[in-house]
């Protein structure tokens, strides 16, 4: 039996032993191996290259990744300070398959359409390179919130960030968007062997209702296609009424979309339209073959199916006006005006400005009308207003860079300061008193504010390490 606490239900391994015939020992035998554990680069910030000069974890290269590592050993990179100074994110390495086949460049539109909590977000941003838009919607209200957080640490500064349904995003945008990316809540059979909360929770109806739920979340993802665009859809099952299944009956709905073929690596496995009960046109069941399917088994990784789609009809894309500047209240204008005189060493930051309530935002340059939707962030958090001050917000630290700031003070990773600065102590620095960008190694991880040689900490609450 399978090495873990509770084993995988029983319906769920008979069912797992049908499907794959000869393969199921393999399979099965996955589930005494351990988790994989996977590390991806922050490009936005560092080249995997500078990366693995500095890094003192034992990695190996994920192939369809090259962002992307396996961590060897016990390690602990979520205690170290490069991961609270985003250079990178820890991710299953089979989930970076997503937005590697996506493949955004910089400059496009594309909306991640249940985004928390943020890898596939951060990776579709950092491929952006912080060009174009990057909408990541998650409808959770208390979910959206991690995903502001890791997107916050990445450096992100083309995101907007909503909390709202897929239908009101559809009837919104429009086919308006490059890229789509849906990463469809499932039953998680991929997470068995990390999860134990999915083993317990899995049923035969949780199968059944998730694939509901998923046709529904597809079409309104293909309402957002512009013409040309292209549409991904993920989970991290293994169940084919919630893949293949899905996929057919989207296609014999919707004629003007065509699954894309994809590159393969070696353990790679394609979809299985054989699997289904009812066997759609044989022009689908070819058409399905080019999904990806990754098993435990046969991949470093746990499990997850992939299929891209591309809108082949001639259709247009729907026209959105550009948001328009809004007037700044004038003192708030001139107390911004007047920080960024006295610290910022770059005019990365002026120009557009967005206000709501006591907060200062940075948006995109490529946003559009917002109308009435929920939004957490609509771009870049610059700071908040306080009476007659700018206090700047801990996101425009992590997006900045050491020389973009008048004073700054850059510690080794082993400095003790470091870890007393993530604890929410006081530091010493001499220098001239101000706001000063704490940083480790060069990158950025908060602000502090410095009196008398003493740096008074503004590390966020939430986040100090206790």
């Amino acid at each position: 039996m399978p090495a873990l606490k509770t084993s995988p239900p029983k319906a769920f391994l008979d069912r797992m032993q049908y499907l794959l015939g000869d393969e199921f020992p393999q399979f099965l035998h996955s589930y005494a191996d351990s988790t994989v554990t996977g590390l991806r680069v922050n490009t936005l910030k560092l080249t995997p290259a500078e990366f693995l000069a500095t890094n003192t974890f034992d990695l190996s290269a994920i192939p369809w990744c090259p962002s992307g590592f396996y961590i060897r050993g016990e390690t602990q990179p979520g205690k170290h300070p490069y991961h609270p100074a985003g250079l990178y994110y820890l991710q299953e390495p089979s989930a970076m398959l997503a937005a590697e086949a996506l493949a955004p460049t910089p400059g496009e539109r594309v909306i991640d359409l249940a985004a928390a909590p943020g890898g596939k977000s951060t990776q579709l941003a950092a491929m952006m390179q912080n060009q174009g838009l990057l909408v990541a919607n998650e409808i959770h209200p208390r979910r959206v919130w991690e995903l502001a957080e890791n997107l916050e640490r990445w450096g992100a500064t083309n995101v907007v960030i909503t909390n709202e349904t897929s239908e009101r995003l559809a009837d919104h945008f429009g086919p308006y968007f490059d890229k789509v990316l849906l990463d469809a809540p499932c039953s998680g059979e991929g997470m068995f062997r990390k999860s134990e909360n999915s083993r317990l929770d899995w049923m035969p109806s949780l199968v059944q209702s998730c694939a509901i739920r998923q046709s529904h979340l597809l079409e309104q993802a293909a309402r957002l296609v512009r013409s040309g665009g292209f549409l991904l859809y993920a989970t991290c099952t293994f169940s084919p009424e919630e893949n293949e299944g899905v996929i057919a009956g989207f296609l014999d709905r919707q004629p003007k979309f065509r699954v894309e073929s994809m590159t393969g690596y070696p353990g790679f496995a394609p979809g299985r339209p054989d699997w289904l009960q009812r066997q759609p046109a044989m022009e689908v069941q070819t058409a399905l073959t080019h999904a990806i399917r990754l098993w435990p088994h046969r991949v470093h990784g746990e499990g997850h199916f992939i299929a891209l789609m591309r809108r082949i009809d001639t259709g247009h894309e729907s026209y959105l006006g550009r948001w328009q500047v809004m007037k700044i209240p004038p003192d708030v204008q001139h107390t911004w005006e007047r920080f960024s005189r006295t610290h910022l060493l770059t005019d990365e930051y002026s120009g557009r400005l967005m206000y709501r309530g006591t907060y200062l935002y940075q948006p995109p340059a490529e946003l559009p009308d917002i109308g009435s939707m929920r939004i957490i962030h609509p771009g870049l958090w610059l700071g908040a207003m306080k009476k007659d001050r700018f206090e700047p917000a801990h996101p425009l630290a992590l997006a900045m860079r050491l020389s973009q700031f008048a004073q700054a003070i850059s510690m080794p990773a082993d400095d003790e300061r470091a870890l007393a600065y993530l604890k929410g102590d006081t530091i010493l620095s001499e220098g001239e008193d101000g706001w000063v960008l704490v940083c480790i190694d060069r990158f950025p991880l908060g602000w502090g504010k410095r009196v008398k040689g003493m740096v008074k900490n503004y590390y966020p609450h939430g986040l100090r390490w206790y």
